[in-house]
């Protein structure tokens, strides 16, 4: 029986990896801890037994440091600031939350682990991003480990900072840390402020669907499921020291998948009558296409073009490949939003409808 801290476990990619952990290892214990900043959400934990909740900050050392002590072997660090353009507009909170923030738990785990615990096995598990990598052309090889650094956004700037740390705390003191680098997830309990919910809500509401430039950025889609997997293998099979790359292998332009969304909407109302009561304001309640909304805004500056993950290390030493495609884990992830409409209201107060009128986020 292992006992884990999963910090950042209230956000999207966090909740859903306690909800696997939950389904798939039982018997293990599992504490919670977040913030609860704007992303955080308690509810998406709901329903779940054996999980305790702490409303804390990661850079909370001492707190830290008292619930590695109750026996925590496992430390599984989602915990970060990720929109790229809330780290444009106001880069501070990602230096504090994902530098120092990441640095404090650092800490906190050589005390408690190390200093405290003579060595003991442990593993402090830290999830990054492909970002970290920068930008890649139409014709460059995908990421893979030992691709050199070149973040170009103060969002993966931070994310890249946070990666070096892990590294020289496991060749400086010793620490057992594993790194996974994954690309754009996509799946239940996602903040609706990244490309998918965010459409798919505003073409529930007629609103308009704001396309980044030409639309043509070309990201590797992985469903959130898969990537928890993925974290999974590395945890019980990765080695110490290392870095794995997670992909969905599904490299698609965001159009694309704007385009996808846009028809598999039209399909849902012209399926169920019952979508058109609900949400009078989409354009598929009076048979139009929801296409119609697409609006061309002002490019993101810096915007990288092309992400693509090369997941030949951690197919070949774990046994890694996502299990479903894009086609059938998007449709599931529409189904989940039409069917979980309380949730997604919930969580889209005004203030946040007042920045996403203001910047257009689409990652």
């Amino acid at each position: 029986m292992a006992k884990l801290l999963v910090t950042g476990g209230a956000g999207f990619i966090g909740a859903n990896f306690v909800r696997y952990w939950r389904r798939q290892h039982p018997s293990d214990a599992v504490i919670v801890l977040d913030a609860l900043t704007y992303a955080g959400n308690r509810a998406n934990l709901d329903g779940l037994d054996g999980v305790d909740f702490v409303h804390a900050d990661i850079r909370d050392e001492a707190r830290v440091c008292d619930l590695l002590r109750s026996g925590v072997d496992t430390l599984v660090h989602f915990a970060a600031e990720s929109h790229v353009d809330r780290s444009i507009h106001g880069p501070d909170a990602f230096i504090d939350t994902n530098v120092v923030g990441t640095h404090s738990l650092l800490k906190a785990a050589r005390k408690v682990w190390l200093d405290e615990g003579a060595g003991r096995p442990h593993r402090f598990h830290h999830v990054s991003t492909d970002e970290v990598y920068g930008s890649l052309g139409p014709a460059d090889p995908a990421f893979h480990e030992a691709t050199p650094y070149a973040p170009n956004s103060p969002y993966s700037a931070s994310k890249a900072a946070s990666d070096h740390l892990v590294r020289a705390y496991h060749h400086t003191y010793g620490l057992q840390v594993t790194t996974t680098n994954c690309s754009n997830n996509y799946g239940p309990y996602q903040f609706p402020e990244k490309l998918i919910p965010l459409f798919l809500i505003n073409a529930l509401h007629g609103r308009p669907l704001p396309i980044y430039g030409d639309g043509m950025n070309v990201r590797d889609w992985l469903y959130v499921e898969d990537h928890c997997r993925g974290i999974e293998l590395v945890l019980a099979g990765g080695r110490i020291g290392e870095t794995y790359n997670i992909g969905g292998g599904e490299e698609l332009p965001n159009m694309v998948v704007i385009d996808t969304l846009c028809a598999a909407v039209d399909a849902a109302f012209a399926a169920d009558p019952d979508l058109a009561r609900r949400f009078p304001d989409a354009p598929a309640a009076a048979g139009r296409a929801s296409a119609s909304l697409k609006t061309y805004v002002t490019d993101r500056p810096g915007h990288d073009r092309r992400y693509a993950i090369d997941e030949t290390k951690i197919r070949g030493e774990l046994g890694y490949r996502a299990a479903h495609g894009f086609e059938q884990r998007f449709a599931e992830t529409l189904a989940w939003y039409l069917a979980n409409e309380p949730w997604w209201r919930a969580v889209m107060d005004g203030s946040y409808k007042s920045w996403v009128e203001r910047n257009y986020a689409t990652r």
